[in-house]
This record gives C-alpha cells, sequence and structure tokens, in this order.
C-alpha cells in the first residue's frame, strides 16, 4: 500500500471536507442533469420500454423531439417485407380535453362538497397501444391485468403523476372529448411535466371518434423475430427505403432522444451553471481542506526529507493523494446521487444516470481533486529537516 493511500485511511478525518465537497459538486451536477434526462425519459417511456426492437421514422427525423417522425402508411407493408420482422404496427396519438367528473351527493353538506372539489379540465395527450397478446406497442412493464382493463371499450390508463391534476383517480369515470371514459388503470414511471398523458387501446380510440385512417401515421414499432439481429436488420431496411426513411433500433433512438435533451439552449445554460458552481465549490473547499491537511503532517513531510526523499517524490505523494481524495470523493457522489434517485422515484420523478454521465462527472472530479493537490505543492517549501531539531 502507497505512503498516499495509507495517510489518506488512517487520516481519513483531515480529507473528510474535501471528499465530502467533491461528493456535493458531483451530486449537483449528476443530478441536475439526471432530472433533465429523465423529464425527456417520460416523454419517450412509452417507445423506449415497448417490445420493439426497430423504429422507423422519415429520414429528416433526428429524434423523437427533432420535429416530424411520422411515415406514409404504405411504408407498413414493405416494412413486412423483411424477412425477420414479425409485427409492425404505428405508434399513434391524439389529444382531446379532459373533464373529471364530479358525482355530487345531495345530502352532502356544503363543507364536504368544498372538500370534493370542484371538477377540472385539462388538455390532454392521448397515446395509443394494441391489446393483442404481446403486441409490439405494449410496453413491457405493463401488467396482464392493466392490458386485460385497457382491451374493455371506453377505459384508459393514466400516470400518477398526473392524477392530480386531472382531478381524478382509480375507478373514476371523465368525459374525453365529451365521452365517458373510466379509469382503469394508474401507471408509474411514464410522467409528463408538460402535459397530462392518458393510455388508451386502439379500439376506444376508434369508439371516440379519432381513429387515425390518413395517408400518414406516426413512427413504425418493428417488432423482430430475433430481437439480437436489431443492428442488423435496421441497417438492412435502411437499404431497402433508399433514403425514404430511416430506421433506429431502441437503443439507437434513446441514445439520439437523449442527445436532443441537450440541444435545447435553457438546459445548457441551467447544466452549465451548475457545472461551474460545483467547479469553483469543489476547487476552493478540496484545495484548502488539502493544504491544511499538509500542513498539519508537515513534520512527517521534513522526517522524509531528512532521510533523503526529495522533493519530487513528496509532490508525486501529494499529487497521489488528491487522486485518491477526487476518487473516494467521485465514489460519494455516485453513492448520494442514487441515494437521490430512489428518493425521487418514491415521488415519481426520474432522475437518470447513465453511464457516461457517471465517467464524465467522475472524470472531472478527479481531475479538480488533483488541480487542488497542484495549487497545494507551495506548503511543502515549509517542510525543512532543520525544523525538526526546535
Amino acid at each position: 500500500m502507497s505512503l498516499a493511500l495509507s495517510t489518506l485511511l488512517y487520516e481519513w478525518r483531515r480529507y473528510m471536507a474535501a471528499v465530502m465537497a467533491l461528493a456535493l459538486s458531483g451530486l449537483l451536477v449528476m443530478a441536475m442533469t439526471g432530472v433533465f434526462i429523465g423529464i425527456g425519459k417520460g416523454f419517450t417511456a412509452q417507445i423506449e420500454r415497448s417490445r420493439a426492437d426497430v423504429i422507423v421514422m422519415q429520414p429528416g427525423a433526428k429524434s423523437l423531439f427533432g420535429g416530424p417522425s411520422g411515415v406514409p402508411r404504405r411504408f407498413q407493408p414493405l416494412v413486412y417485407n423483411h424477412p425477420d420482422v414479425a409485427e409492425v404496427q404505428p405508434f399513434d396519438m391524439a389529444g382531446g380535453s379532459f373533464q373529471s367528473v364530479k358525482d355530487v351527493d345531495p345530502t352532502m353538506s356544503q363543507a364536504e362538497r368544498a372538500r370534493q372539489g370542484a371538477a377540472k379540465m385539462n388538455f390532454v395527450q392521448a397515446q395509443i397501444i394494441d391489446t393483442t397478446p404481446d403486441a409490439v406497442t405494449i410496453p413491457v412493464d405493463y401488467s396482464q391485468e392493466l392490458v386485460d382493463a385497457l382491451r374493455q371499450p371506453y377505459t384508459v390508463a393514466i400516470d400518477e403523476t398526473s392524477l392530480p391534476k386531472l382531478g381524478v383517480k382509480l375507478g373514476d369515470k371523465a368525459l374525453y372529448n365529451g365521452q365517458t371514459v373510466t379509469v382503469v388503470g394508474v401507471l408509474r414511471g411514464y410522467p409528463n411535466m408538460m402535459q397530462p398523458s392518458i393510455v388508451m387501446s386502439r379500439d376506444t380510440l376508434r369508439m371516440v371518434g379519432q381513429a387515425d385512417t390518413g395517408p400518414r401515421v406516426g413512427p413504425l414499432m418493428v417488432k423482430l423475430k430475433n430481437p439480437a439481429r436489431a443492428e442488423a436488420v435496421a441497417a438492412q431496411l435502411n437499404a431497402m427505403g433508399d433514403g425514404q426513411w430511416k430506421a433506429w433500433t431502441r437503443q439507437q433512438l434513446a441514445d439520439a432522444n437523449a442527445g436532443a435533451m441537450f440541444e435545447e439552449g435553457i438546459l445548457l445554460i441551467i447544466i452549465a451553471g451548475c457545472v461551474v458552481l460545483g467547479t469553483i465549490i469543489g476547487v476552493a473547499i478540496t484545495w484548502q481542506t488539502l493544504r491544511g491537511a499538509i500542513m498539519a503532517n508537515i513534520k512527517e513531510f521534513a522526517s522524509l526529507r531528512a532521510l533523503g526523499v526529495g522533493m519530487g517524490s513528496l509532490r508525486r505523494i501529494v499529487m497521489e493523494l488528491s487522486f485518491w481524495v477526487g476518487v473516494v470523493g467521485t465514489g460519494a457522489a455516485v453513492l448520494l446521487t442514487w441515494l437521490l434517485s430512489l428518493l425521487a422515484a418514491a415521488g415519481a420523478v426520474i432522475i437518470a444516470l447513465p453511464p457516461i454521465l457517471i465517467i464524465v462527472v467522475g472524470g472531472g472530479l478527479v481531475i479538480i481533486a488533483m488541480l487542488s493537490g497542484l495549487l497545494s505543492m507551495g506548503i511543502l517549501k515549509n517542510s525543512q529537516p532543520a525544523d525538526l531539531l526546535r
């Protein structure tokens, strides 16, 4: 075990402030970035958790957020021509007014009626699924009971985060575009921060008069006979399409959606501000902590110099010590962010932590720690062997 690592282990209290400063800096950046990525994943969860292995969109679309992504209806049988394709369904969406319905008991007092609240009206986004067994449009985390319930006419499911805004709960009736629907399911993990969303079957969509029979449909969701061939089949479909469409694997589309979130100027400004603030806090506190710890151990460094250890070796010890402080701080940041994500998940808020985010932020924290160690080098000049004789 190296001297630097031994020092950190046996005198960890001296370095705890530096570790916590790095951990909180990393928490700030990862949590803020993870929240924005989680918001995007809430918008696209219906596709990313579907049974689709390949998604076909128009060639100009860079992501689900990057402009129109629908394709002509005639493409659906063309995609079926590929021998590896098992099912193709469009991802259709609709929208309309959603009004809660309050049954007023004539025997209720005025106070009880006030507590019950008035009916609420909102504009909602409707996402469509097919209710045939193992349909490509059914997310993998939908229970069979939920799918069976949505198979009934005039039924909808709503994410738990939208229930208070819409003024309904499980089993309530409501009006969607003036027609009565029943809330038969409550979803979890499908938040929409911009607009409440509901889920209904394609049959219910037809019954409420919104069936899409036009020449264009939403992105085509393709289920393969062998999901392991998704990348190869996507490339072959692109060759078949000859520029008429673009086929993505589900993971490619998920990565593109995450990247599209950071093309929004306001998000970049917020995240950049968090990075700058976290860097300033991390460098300032870590530098002062390392400086104080080295000063506290100045006699030990003087002893090493008296034994013939050169200044270059002492500087390497300080830099290695700074490196290990950065590593421990990174681990603490990841742990704190993970615990925060669990707490947020209990409140139906998604904090996404992709590996690339952890790698980038962790590398930044180690660099901050080593920069702080570099700034603390000057204190080693006080490690004079003659001082041991005083």
